[in-house]
């Protein structure tokens, strides 16, 4: 049985919450066996408004907001959802940062690992045309569906891309299973390595 993980995704209304910024959007499936069998969704009320351009970008609006229920809430019913299964995010950094500062609002802190699958993918597919999760999707041809910058559908696209990396990563190097503490490792080896680790790692499964 292969390990379960959450993929997971935020839409915010700045980049830091160190500046200011908040989450208005999380979204999550989880993945098991191969499969995205679960997910999860909501709109959240922080209490702030929504600038211009994230509207823009993310169809989000100020009324859709009023009528969400508090960040605090959603938080709470999302880190039930992941419990202390590893995390998976596309620029992980990034929603790292607004997982630890909502959490840490209402007194709690997720403490298992996040992997980066934009990092993954740069040792993983090193010529694709770049690395942002929409590119990759296209450049795959693994896409579903052109919505991009909602958090559920975010989600979905960068759980796709873990598993065609898993996939792609059996085929080259003949690996019988792909742990995710070896994908959270791959993220870190320079990219010039990483060819060589794979080979290495594939000989020692």
């Amino acid at each position: 049985m292969r390990e379960a993980f959450i993929v997971f995704d935020f839409e915010t209304t700045g980049m830091s919450p160190q500046e200011g910024g908040r989450a208005t959007e999380i979204g999550a499936v989880r993945v098991e066996n191969g499969k995205i069998v679960s997910s999860f969704q909501s709109l959240m009320n922080a209490g702030v408004k929504i600038p211009p351009f994230i509207r823009e970008l993310t169809g989000i609006s100020d009324a859709m907001i009023s009528k969400s229920p508090p960040a605090s809430e959603v938080m709470a019913s999302f880190f039930d959802f992941i419990g202390d299964l590893p995390l998976v995010a596309h620029n992980a950094s990034f929603d790292r940062r607004f997982l630890e500062a909502e959490l840490s609002r209402i007194g709690l802190d997720a403490r298992q690992p996040i992997a980066c699958s934009m990092l993954v993918s740069r040792r993983i597919y090193p010529d694709a045309p770049d690395h942002k999760l929409g590119s990759l999707v296209r450049h795959l041809g693994i896409g579903t569906g052109e919505v991009f910058h909602r958090a559920l559908a975010d989600a979905n696209h960068a759980a796709r891309l873990w598993l065609q990396m898993e996939k792609d990563l059996r085929s080259r190097y003949g690996f019988s299973e792909i742990p995710f503490e070896m994908m959270k490792r791959l993220e870190s080896v320079p990219k010039r390595n990483a060819h060589e680790s794979l080979r290495r790692w594939a000989n020692r499964s």
